[in-house]
């Protein structure tokens, strides 16, 4: 910012979004200080770098405005995992289809697993079905974002909150 900028020159963005092209620093930094305003870098490692000419605290403000949107409206980095098994009971099934639900609701996304045991093995295509079950059963509420694969020894799928 301002005097920091070590380029000699920098391609400059005025503060309505326009460019006014490669210019050298301290002609930028006399540009930016006639408007009142400060010289950003926002590209530093574009040749030659990015800099424009902006209010500083505002645009910080609003870059943590957007940030923390970003944040509030998906809790995509958290994943939560809900394990079934092939031999599932169908009370246990209902319980895991609805707190998948409620997982799914409250904007996680979830990691639905299949662990298969000894012999379970040789029966992928029971995992496969009972995936397809618990997808119908849970409907509109989920998006896939990754279709069912085998990961070892178990099958996974992985579902995301309809926007």
């Amino acid at each position: 910012m301002n005097e920091r900028i070590w380029a000699k020159e920098v391609r400059l963005i005025d503060e309505e979004s326009k460019q006014l092209g490669v210019v050298a620093t301290p002609e930028a930094l006399r540009l930016a200080r006639e408007r009142g305003l400060d010289l950003v870098l926002i590209a530093p490692a574009s040749k030659p770098p990015v800099a424009r000419i902006a209010d500083y605290g505002k645009l910080r403000y609003e870059l943590q405005k957007k940030e923390k949107e970003g944040r509030k409206s998906s809790k995509g980095g958290i994943t939560k995992e809900i394990k079934l098994s092939q031999k599932i009971a169908q009370h246990d099934f209902d319980v895991r289809v609805a707190k998948t639900k409620e997982l799914l609701a409250k904007g996680f996304k979830v990691k639905v697993n299949i662990m298969f045991r000894g012999r379970e093995m040789a029966h992928k295509e029971l995992g496969h079905k009972l995936l397809a079950r618990f997808l119908e059963v849970i409907g509109e509420a989920a998006k896939i974002e990754a279709p069912p694969k085998m990961e070892g020894r178990s099958l996974n799928l992985l579902l995301g909150p309809k926007k």
